[in-house]
């Protein structure tokens, strides 16, 4: 094995690694976006249930 099979080998690895993390790190990105579209929809189902319920007390 010749040293630039060495060096090549050892940048192929570099070059995967990066590509893995570059993958991983978008699909946390993904996972988190969706989980912040979940708390938003949450937030809102709280705030007209508590809307709701501030209508129906000033009606009692």
């Amino acid at each position: 094995m010749s040293t630039s099979s060495v060096s090549e080998k050892a940048t192929q690895s570099v070059l995967a690694s990066k590509l893995n993390k570059c993958y991983y790190q978008a699909e946390q990105l993904t996972k988190f976006m969706h989980l912040q579209a979940e708390v938003d929809c949450l937030l809102e189902q709280l705030q007209s249930m508590k809307t709701e319920k501030s209508i129906t007390n000033k009606e009692e």
